[in-house]
């Protein structure tokens, strides 16, 4: 069982609480694949999705987890909501407390947003991503992507290039990865690392062939122009030429290294189309994980909810 009401980030999840999570994506994604997707783990339960910034992916799939699990499951955008008329988060999650919600996964443009929450309402609270902070369900998807290929994480070299000073993920993935025992290297300009990033743990490469010199996972992030005032790199051409990942930069990883991304693709800038659509990609396979990853957090959390609250 985990120990927490509120899955908020992986910077204090222990490596155990970690591997029960995979575990239970695990057969999650075994059940799922198998053609399963009616459960009553969640029956009689409400999941909110409680989305203040775009999203396909992360949305869906906590949309498709918590429906799959026996959960209603209701869908509240942010532009459609009295967040237009002025009301606060705090408000806002008083609110569907008194709507008797269980569970609101959140996504959300300001770091600590979904800690405020929690602390706010008895619902769980599960991070859909917050700012440039922290964004522990991808990370987890990740980790399960690279589990499943190669049987465990511990003594893993995982290479991440791109955006790391904006990147949630690149947080969350080094917080996860590193208490499972597996190396971090990133690299990027200097403009998108940020300082400290290595007494987090990371490993900064000097050049694109010292991070992935025997790699068995490469991770490509995406250039989040929307968080950026510009400046921090001369163009997206320029930026592919010598921070993205091709095929020649990918024959420097190991022979049977598997290729990352969170998504959205920005394509020829991050990764090329060849090594997006190529045999190392798991890119596809990952929203497949990350939809198992969500139905074993919201089991998980359900049942620390009725063990304890």
């Amino acid at each position: 069982m985990l120990n927490r009401k509120d899955l908020l980030g992986l910077r204090d999840v222990s490596a155990e609480e970690i591997t029960l999570i995979l575990d239970n994506a695990e057969e999650m994604k075994r059940l799922v694949n198998s053609g399963k997707k009616s459960f009553d783990l969640l029956k009689g339960k409400t999941l909110i999705t409680l989305f203040y910034e775009n999203s396909t992916r992360t949305r869906s799939s906590f949309e498709l987890a918590g429906k799959y699990l026996g959960a209603t499951e209701i869908n509240i955008s942010a532009s459609s909501s009295s967040v237009q008329k002025g009301e606060t988060l705090i408000d806002t999650g008083k609110t569907l407390q008194a709507l008797k919600a269980d569970f609101i996964a959140i996504r959300h443009p300001m770091g600590g947003a979904p800690h405020l929450l929690a602390k706010t309402v008895g619902c769980s609270i599960l991070n859909g991503g917050d700012g440039m902070n922290e964004h522990p369900t991808q990370a987890l998807l990740d980790m399960l992507t690279m589990r499943e290929t190669f049987g465990s994480l511990k003594g893993l070299k995982v290479a991440i290039l791109g955006d790391i000073k904006h990147s949630r993920v690149a947080k969350s993935n080094l917080f996860g990865l590193t208490k499972m025992g597996a190396e971090v290297w990133v690299y990027a300009p200097k403009t998108l690392i940020p300082r400290g990033f290595d007494e987090l743990g990371a490993h900064i490469a000097t050049s694109r062939e010292q991070c992935v010199d025997g790699a068995n996972a490469v991770m490509g992030l995406r250039i989040q122009l929307e968080r950026q005032s510009g400046g921090l790199f001369p163009s997206l051409s320029e930026y592919s030429k010598f921070y993205g990942v091709n095929d020649e930069v990918l024959s420097h990883a190991d022979k049977n290294a598997v290729v990352l991304h969170p998504g959205p693709v920005n394509r020829g800038v991050e990764l090329t189309p060849q090594v997006i659509d190529g045999e190392k990609s798991r890119i596809e396979d990952q929203v497949t994980s990350g939809l198992s990853v969500r139905m074993a957090a919201l089991m998980l959390l359900n049942e620390y909810r009725e063990a304890n609250l």
